[in-house]
């Protein structure tokens, strides 16, 4: 690859003409040559209520459109730091929950093989399952990882329906199990509604996991919940997943489990901006349910939420490239 890729540019183009792309990068057929690759997962299959989220690449991939190239406050341009391409949407099964997890991990460890790391636009929770098995499986070394993790819900329950194991609930819980996740490097930031029962996040807090109620978060302010996410998760290769559900139903309505009393977008981005220094290795966005909202807002939110990953992830490849 000759010439580093770049959006098409708003100023000659104009925003809402073209092919909706992500960032209006262009499209690749694979990620040889690239840093850092985006794509879609277009698949719900592990929802347990509202489901919708198969839809979500599509429309994080034309309101994402709306983003320019550089970052408003550190001032960094991801496409200068790194090769950065759309690469399409993952393949799936709509109707077979398993298989598609076998094919997601199959995908990104081919991604990650190629020398790209991995920006993933859901599709539900669940996907970040495979989404860590193909990172692991590309770069066994790497395990296991930390992460930072902003959700309305732990998704660390055991199961679901009397013996389902692999939900959106129940990710976090598979990962750590299969010892893709150190817990102890794990930060949730943002929990928060009802439970299912009195003793539902002990496991978690018991391997280790750092849970920050939502009513944690108020109280220390977006600037120390980052340093505390820095200081607990950093050290080592980590991941970020980032659920919208995390942000208030008044902001992103369109998503399948909403809970009222989260962040305003204007908090969770401050938070992320506190991230920077991070090994950040792989990251998603998930849980964007576009039926639920036909505005578009909660599509505007999570594009808003990926460009500012995006930029994390571009500083911290370029941190750790040779020379």
């Amino acid at each position: 690859m000759t010439e580093w890729p770049r959006p098409v540019d708003g100023t000659v183009t104009p925003r809402f003409a073209g092919p909706a792309t992500f960032m209006r990068l262009p499209v690749m057929a694979d990620a040889s040559g690239l840093d850092i690759a985006i794509f879609g997962i277009p698949f719900d299959g592990g929802t347990t209520n509202r489901p919708g989220t198969r839809h979500g690449p599509r429309q994080l991939r034309e309101a994402s459109g709306l983003m320019r190239r550089v970052h408003p406050i550190s001032l960094t341009e991801p496409y200068t730091l790194c090769r950065v391409a759309d690469l399409g949407d993952l393949q799936t099964n709509p109707t077979d929950l398993m298989q598609t997890l076998d094919l997601v991990t199959a995908q990104v460890a081919a991604i990650r093989k190629a020398g790209a790391w991995t920006l993933a636009a859901g599709g539900d929770h669940l996907l970040s399952l495979p989404l860590l098995r193909g990172i692991i499986q590309a770069e066994p070394g790497l395990a296991p990882l930390g992460m930072v993790h902003f959700d309305a819900h732990s998704d660390t329950n055991d199961s679901y329906f009397g013996g389902t194991r692999y939900t959106h609930g129940t990710p976090f819980r598979r990962a750590i199990e299969e010892g893709l996740l150190d817990p102890k490097r794990i930060v949730q930031i943002g929990i928060r509604g009802s439970l299912y029962a009195a003793d539902d996040m002990d496991w978690a807090r018991e391997v280790g996991i750092r849970i920050m109620t939502i009513e944690e978060c108020e109280r220390m302010g977006p600037d120390a919940v980052a340093a505390e996410a820095v200081h607990l998760a950093g050290g080592g290769p980590t991941y970020l997943t980032f659920d919208i559900d995390s942000i208030d139903p008044a902001f992103a309505p369109g998503t399948g489990t909403p809970e009222v009393g989260g962040f305003t977008p204007r908090e969770a981005m401050r938070i992320l901006r506190g991230l920077q220094g991070l090994d950040l290795v792989g990251a998603d966005l998930v849980e964007v349910s576009p039926p639920y909202d036909p505005s578009g807002g909660t599509a505007m939110v999570g594009a808003t939420m990926m460009f500012e990953i995006l930029c994390l992830m571009a500083e911290s490849r370029a941190r750790l490239r040779p020379g």
